[in-house]
This record gives structure tokens, sequence and C-alpha cells, in this order.
């Protein structure tokens, strides 16, 4: 029976983990040991759906203490400055197989030359806007969003957090890790004190401490279809003249692409890149002359893949402890938020006595990282925006694994519905569903054979829903102003029990604003 558990690692894996176990089961003991060993990517991240409904529903945190405390900023979806498009746009809703009343197939179908304003959600991104307004002038949030969170701002709320909930957080450093038959016997501090518990949660990022080096635990690897191995990161400060984008900018670059996360003071990029093809020099190099403001930078090596066992014996493994790849799709708190709800659902289920579940949550810890791996492949397999050896290679040797049956199907039959039945359920729960598959294959110009050509009427239609999706967003809120409401002590939004959007006052129309 688990009453005692022990999280390795303080970031923000171990710390939602520990919050989640200690919400939802009161009577555990919780102990966080923590160290000062920086993180993969501390400056900040991107995150999908899945971290709000962590923060907000299950955890319980309301959305004014969250905005004033972990000063997030709204993210729509990514930017992509990738194939041979300008650019597009690719959302956590509804994107390319949403079909409109007065059109004949999905609007995918309609997209050869145009993808703009597709939907409401896009055309924000577009307009750098983030919540529609309401009549009544008030702030709507949408359910399919999700945010840039720093750290610098998120692990000392999430520490405050835990702590509130009876968390016990320590600060110390393993020197060594005890074994028995079965598993991890205790864990040895600098502090020459041994920490012992029924359950250890391994949430010690790429070290791996407890999964990977104690229980030697092989790691699944994805080089096959994911080539980058290092990524050189830096930030600076955000000037007053540069808007707040409601989104990750994704761009191509030689040997690789660079991200830009949208924190409220600062701006975070970071160059993912194969060192195959490119030195650390050079890729420093091209990185600081895409990113000149950047101050600091730090180099990270990764290799990318999953443990083949993401529970052995005693211990349970949480976020890139398990599996890594890079943040192309914001994915690292997603897996993180998945895995400490999923943890504490099993404890709770079998009233603390895993047993055999310990297999469940290692099978979708595996199907998850592979349906991660499989969507990343669509962006590095159809990316013709450079000819670099690089480009080249992966156009040509890229494995697409999981995704090839679906572009398979998409390349002779085109974006409709019927393909969302040929993916694995996986793929779906996680987000990337056909929508999302569909609308980085037409971003791409990917093509397919059955193509259609609308009519007069629908094209109408069409120019219709675009006008109304751009008015939408050029009335809504920017994202500066929207942090502007959150923060006000009169905000009060409306409860979200299920599926919508919530509405929020605007204080500049409250009374005695």
């Amino acid at each position: 029976m688990v009453e005692r558990v022990l999280v390795l690692g303080g970031g923000t894996a171990g710390l939602l983990t520990a919050s989640a176990l200690k919400k939802k089961i009161p009577q555990l003991g919780v102990t966080v040991l923590r160290s000062n060993d920086p993180g993969v990517i501390e400056l900040g991240e991107g995150t999908r759906p899945d971290f709000r409904e962590l923060v907000h529903r299950y955890l319980g945190i309301g959305l004014p203490e969250f905005y004033r405390g972990a000063a997030p900023t709204p993210m729509l979806g990514i930017r992509f400055l990738w194939g041979p498009r300008p650019s597009f746009n690719l959302t956590f809703g509804s994107n390319v197989l949403h079909q409109p009343d007065g059109l004949s197939r999905p609007l995918g179908f309609y997209c050869d030359e145009d993808m703009d304003d597709l939907c409401a959600s896009s055309s924000l991104m577009s307009a750098c806007r983030a919540f529609p307004q309401a009549d009544d002038g008030s702030l709507v949030i949408v359910e399919d969003m999700a945010y840039h969170v720093d750290h610098r701002r998120l692990i000392p709320f999430l520490e405050s957090y835990a702590t509130r909930l009876g968390v016990e957080l320590r600060d110390e450093t393993i020197r060594q890790v005890e074994r028995d038959e079965q598993g991890v016997a205790g864990l040895v501090a600098a502090s020459g004190v041994t920490y012992e518990a029924d359950l250890y949660v391994d949430s010690s990022g790429f070290r791996s401490l407890l999964l990977g080096q104690a229980l030697d635990e092989p790691l699944v690897s994805y080089e096959a279809t994911l080539f980058c191995d290092r990524a050189v990161i830096g930030s600076w400060e955000r000037s007053r003249s540069e808007p707040i984008r409601p989104y990750t900018t994704a761009e191509t670059m030689n040997a690789g692409w660079c991200w830009q996360f949208e924190h409220e003071h600062s701006l975070a990029r970071g160059y993912v890149y194969a060192s195959d093809f490119l030195t650390d020099e050079e890729a420093e190099q091209e990185f600081r002359a895409k990113a000149p403001r950047v101050e600091a930078s730090r180099l990270v090596k990764f290799a990318p893949g999953r443990r083949r066992n993401a529970w052995v014996k005693n211990v349970v493994g949480v976020g890139s402890a398990v599996g890594f790849v890079e943040p192309l799709e914001a994915t690292a708190l997603m897996v993180i938020s998945q895995d400490a709800r999923l943890l504490t659902e099993i404890l709770l289920d079998t009233r603390l006595n895993p047993g055999q579940a310990a297999r469940v949550y290692s099978m979708k810890s595996a199907v998850s990282w592979d349906a991660i791996r499989d969507f990343l492949a669509l962006h590095y397999r159809f990316n013709t925006r450079l000819d670099t050896p690089f480009w080249l290679a992966c156009r040509a040797d890229i494995d697409l694994c999981g995704a090839a049956e679906l572009v398979s199907y998409y390349q002779e039959e085109g974006p409709n519905s019927w393909g969302a039945n040929i993916l694995p359920p996986t793929h779906t729960w996680l987000g990337f569903t056909a929508d999302s598959s569909y609308t980085l294959l037409l971003g791409q110009r990917v093509p397919y054979r059955k193509t259609y050509q609308p009519s007069d009427d629908e094209l109408r239609e069409l120019a219709s829903i675009r006008l109304e999706n751009r008015a939408l967003a050029l009335n809504a809120f920017e994202p500066s102003r929207a942090l502007q409401v959150f923060r006000d002590p009169r905000f009060a939004p409306a409860p979200t029990p299920g599926p919508g959007p919530a509405v929020g006052p605007d204080p500049s129309r409250s009374p005695g604003a």
C-alpha cells in the first residue's frame, strides 16, 4: 500500500505531480526533493490545453489567482514559417475539417491558395488578438487555448500552491540511490539524510536518475524520425513597442528550426538543430543572426526517445525522465499534465494498491510518446522551405511511423473526415487529430489527387466566413489588455464546468471604473 510518496525533482513535473497527488489524496505523505540544477528550458515554454485543464479544473486553481501569480500569456496555437507558404497557423481547435453550412466539403478542400481566416482562432492569431469580445464588451475565454509560461514565475507559484496543500519541499542533492528487490530502497542525500518512501516519482529530467540510471530502463530511440539532438537557447527583455503575440512562432532554419515564446516582459528564443549537420559554433552564429537581442545563451544536448517502461517496480517516471522530444508542438507540459493526472487516478481507483495498474501507466505512456513522434514526423518529412543538406535528408529519410497510413490516405483522397478513422485513438485524445495533421500537410502544400473545384456560391460563402472571422478578431482583446482584465481585483470569470466559452467582465466597464 502506498502511504508515502517521494518526488525527485522540483521542476514543473515534480511540483504538478506532487500537487495532484496531495489535492486528490490528502492522506498521502508527499515530499519533493528539489535541487538548484537548471531545467531543460527553464526560461519558459508553450503549453497545450491539457495544462489548463489540469491547473484550473483538476487542481482547482482559479483563473485570477493563476494569472496574478504565474503570469502566463495566452497561446492559441503555433504560427509556422514552414514550407512554401509565407506562413500558416495551427490552432488547438478545429482548423480544416469543419464543414460550415453552404459548403459541400470540409474547409480543407477550399484552401489550396489561401489558408487564412478559416477559423476564428486563426484569425485572432493573425490579428495578434487573444480573446473575443462579447456584445456587452466583456471578455470571452475560449476553451481551445493554452498558455506561454515563464518558469521564473511558474515555479515559485507552484511551490507556494503545493506547500499550501501540505506537500513537503526539501532542498537536497542526491548522492546515492540504494536498491533492493522492490526497486529503490532509499535516496541518500549530500546532507547525510536517507529518504525512503513506498513510491518514488522520478521527475529528475534528462538525468532520469531513478528510472534510467538506477533501474537501467532502456531508451527507445526516435533518431530515425527526429534528427535534431541539440538546442541553443536564450532570451531578451521585451520593449514597450513589441506586442505580445498569442502564439508560438516556429521558423525553419538551416539544420532545424527556431522557436519564439511570448512572455509578458521577455521573449525566449531557441534553435533546435541536428549536430550531424551543423557545429555548435555554426548554430550559435545562425541563432544570433536570427535573434540579435538575445543576451546570454545556453547549449542543451538531448536524445529524442522514451524509456521502454515508465513505471518500473516502485518507481514511476513523469515528464522528461521518461521521454523527451523537441518543443515543436509544446508537448512537454502536456505529457506532464497527463502523467500527473493518470498516476493520481490510478492510486485513487486502486485504493493506493496499484499492482498491475502500473502496466497500464507504462503502456499509455509509450503510446503517447510514440504518437507525439508520429505527429512531429509530419513537420519534417514535407517541409520544402529550404534545400539545405539537413532538409534534403529529412524529406528523403524521415520515418513517418504511425502517421504513414494517414498520409497515404490524404495523398489520394484529400482532407476529408473519413481519414480520422485511420489514426489510432491515442493520436486523437492527445490532440493530434486528423484535422491537425491535415492542417500541417495543407500548410506545407502536400498535394492530393482528388482535388475539388468549388462553385461560385461556395466561394462567396467562404469569403463571407473569412470576413466574419476577421471582424471578430479585429474587435477582440489584445493580450496585454486581457492581462490587465485578469489582474483586476474585480475580475470574476464565469464557471466553466464543461466545454464552451467562459465570460468575464471587462473592468473598464465595471461600476466605478
